[in-house]
């Protein structure tokens, strides 16, 4: 009865505030009561149900008035055009791994591990354990939390060899992220209008990072065994360079992992120039087949600037990284970072610490291993089945990526829009080159939701790659 009656109440209102001015004002409910013979409680129905169309609104003390409309004035912007003038370089594009997709989409862009693949029970125990600590209300100092500094010191130190002399704990800095560290090494080593030397192809966000930066790279052709050694050493003597910035373990997008000839070889070029090798050990925890050493574990001269990130293997939201650099170095870094950002979250240093200092993040570890393997190896029998036109060149031994080359004259714009359409989501190659493409590539991301789906996706992969060429 009561809905009968609110239902009956809207509809009559609605024809008087059709007539109405905006801002009129409603008769009180008082009044609405005696005209409706019905009850107050249902009339604060009617009038809630208006509410929540929009078409009415209530002001405390004062009464219920039809809702004005206000129609929008466009804003203009225009004078931040000269205020800002030209930027120094036009800011690459947004990068597709990381863009938000539906929930059914096929998904090989991604840049990050499903959830299923993170130590989620490590991971929310550590952080209320945080939020109940010290952590969670002092400041932290600049360079790092001391007992996380001592962490990420003693991790490297674990593969330096007898006669190498181990990483200290002051020559860590705690990092809100990988990428931020990226930025400060590249400004405070190289230095705006500079030469950077980078692998090519290379990891997008350090190109995005470099951009920013102002250094201009100076693309190193790479393969599956890394840079060529002589190619490095003609690149830092034409350039001048003095900065060279590689993923020596699991290459994003590439996969490659370096043997131990290349690292010394590398590290003995970087020597001879005088020079500083960023090492962007990046996938540290993702090694599948083979376990990842770091070339700065051969390294005591401060040489080896080494980036360290737990972000993907711990938690998106536990954005915590270290970079690990000695003398001179290490200050220049330390004091970009005091400019940008002080210091890291005491409770994100506090959580990260946490779990990777429990007796679960090695079984964790284990466990993510042979899951990689196994996401790896059905993605690539289903791309050999159903996409043979994508020719994977290296079965990577670590890392997150298949990078497959496609047949020469692809449309890469064409075939990523055909895929998505089709429900498959993935990411054209051409942002991880640092200058011109050396040809038509995907990356394809074997860590990413629904497994179960990776044979459908290749199928689809296949078709469009097919409908590409004819």
């Amino acid at each position: 009865m009561n809905n009968d009656s609110s239902s009956r109440i809207v509809v009559h209102l609605k024809k008087w505030i059709s007539s109405a001015a905006p801002g009129a004002k409603l008769p009180s409910t008082r009044s609405l009561v005696a005209e409706y013979q019905a009850s107050p409680v249902t009339v604060q129905k009617a009038l809630q149900t208006l509410t929540a169309q929009g078409l009415i609104e209530s002001r405390p003390g004062v009464g219920t008035f039809v809702r004005t409309v206000r129609s929008a004035r466009p804003s203009d912007y225009g004078w931040q055009t000269a205020a800002l003038r030209s930027p120094l370089a036009p800011p690459p594009p947004a990068s597709s791994t990381m863009r938000n997709v539906a929930n059914d989409a096929i998904s090989f862009h991604s840049g990050y591990p499903d959830r299923e693949l993170l130590p989620e029970r490590l991971v929310r125990a550590a952080i209320a354990r945080a939020a109940r600590g010290d952590a969670a209300l002092f400041r932290p100092p600049a360079a790092g939390m001391p007992e996380l500094q001592s962490w990420f010191a003693h991790e490297l130190g674990a593969s330096t060899p007898a006669g190498t002399t181990p990483p200290n704990p002051s020559d860590v800095v705690v990092l809100p992220g990988s990428q931020s560290g990226l930025s400060s090494i590249f400004s405070a080593l190289a230095g705006r209008g500079h030469p950077l030397l980078m692998e090519s192809p290379s990891y997008w966000g350090a190109i995005l990072a470099a951009a920013q930066a102002g250094v201009r790279i100076v693309p190193v052709p790479s393969g599956p065994d890394g840079p060529d050694p002589a190619e490095l050493a003609r690149a830092f003597d034409e350039s001048g360079a003095r900065l060279f910035y590689a993923q020596p373990n699991y290459a994003n997008p590439t996969g490659a992992q370096w043997s131990a000839e290349r690292r010394e070889q590398v590290l003995d070029v970087v020597r001879a120039k005088g020079a500083f090798l960023v090492e962007d050990d990046w996938a540290h925890d993702f090694g599948i087949t083979s376990n990842p050493v770091p070339v700065a574990s051969r390294d005591d001269s401060g040489h080896v600037v080494y980036l360290r990130s737990l972000t993907k293997s711990v938690s998106p939201s536990i954005r915590v990284a270290a970079v690990i650099a000695r003398g001179p170095a290490r200050e220049r870094i330390l004091a970009d970072r005091a400019a940008e950002s002080m210091y890291v979250s005491g409770l994100l240093q506090a959580a990260a610490l946490d779990v990777v200092t429990q007796p679960g993040w090695q079984t964790h570890l284990r466990s993510l291993r042979h899951q990689l393997e196994s996401r790896r190896d059905l993605l690539l029998t289903s791309l050999r089945q159903h996409a043979p036109q994508a020719h994977i060149e290296l079965v990577p031994k670590g890392g997150l990526n298949l990078w497959a080359r496609l047949p020469d004259g692809t449309d890469l714009e064409r075939l990523t829009r055909d895929c998505e359409t089709a429900g498959v989501i993935i990411a054209g190659g051409n942002e991880w080159f640092p200058a011109e493409p050396a040809g038509p590539f995907i990356r394809l991301n074997y860590s990413g939701t629904n497994p179960g789906a990776f044979p459908e996706g290749a199928r689809i992969i296949g078709q469009a790659i097919e409908r590409n060429g004819a």
